[in-house]
């Protein structure tokens, strides 16, 4: 059964309304007909099933048949502060955080980010990664939709490391502890983990990192490549915070 996206407000009642993008999407590239069965979801948790009632040329309405709650896979949120590498790769990295639970994810740029943009680029840039994180949300099944930030200065970022219950920085320097040693006894109910650009963080952004309480992680042996390191650390909380 086909599965849509639609902004929290538009379900009222036995009804939801759709209209712009996802409704092109519906009736012109799925091509679907009234009374044809679909599944909704508004990112506060809850999925719809339902059919399509009437359809116009740019909207339509589903009439609800059943609605579930859809609870969380972990009761952990995991907040993946995330080096913009160059490129589109943060495309992906948005579109896997995404499938692998993640909460939130903080783009930063850092001492050694590659990418220089202006204002403008980087609130498109934002707001196309919300737009893959709602798309990765609709093909993995996901009823919530995770946060993703404007871009700042990660020096910014590093005053809020308190407010977790655990904060850590993944690094190549010296002094490094084993990511399983750092979450060993975790009881907490929110992560950060921050990941650095091609070059790792400056020796001063890990020292500013570890000031405000984070814990400096190594990944293994092998040095990662920026859009790898996220991805594979969020992998391995889902599989230790889902246990």
């Amino acid at each position: 059964m086909s599965r849509f996206y639609v902004p929290t407000g538009s379900v009222k009642g036995k009804t939801i309304s759709i209209s712009g993008d996802e409704a092109h999407h519906i009736l012109d590239v799925m091509r679907l007909k009234p009374l044809e069965k679909v599944v909704v979801f508004d990112g506060t948790g809850k999925e719809y099933t339902g059919f399509i009632k009437d359809a116009k040329r740019k909207s339509l309405t589903v009439e609800i048949t059943g609605t579930r709650e859809v609870p969380a896979v972990v009761n952990i949120a995991v907040t993946l502060i995330q080096a913009i590498p160059k490129k589109d790769k943060m495309d992906r990295i948005v579109e896997k955080a995404t499938e692998l639970g993640v909460n939130s994810v903080m783009p930063v740029v850092t001492g050694r980010t590659i990418v220089d943009w202006d204002e403008p680029k980087r609130s498109s840039a934002a707001e196309r990664w919300r737009r893959i994180a709602r798309e990765a949300a609709k093909q993995c099944g996901r009823t919530d939709i995770p946060q993703i930030g404007d871009v700042r200065p990660f020096a910014d970022i590093v005053s809020t490391f308190g407010t977790y219950d655990l904060a850590m920085v993944a690094a190549l320097s010296d002094g490094t502890m084993e990511l399983k040693k750092a979450l060993a006894g975790f009881r907490g109910k929110t992560i950060a983990i921050a990941i650095g650009p091609e070059g790792d963080f400056t020796p001063d952004e890990i020292r500013d990192a570890l000031s405000a309480g984070a814990r400096p992680v190594s990944l293994g042996p092998r040095v990662l490549k920026s859009d790898t390191a996220g991805p594979a650390v969020l992998a391995i909380l889902d599989y230790e915070l889902s246990r």
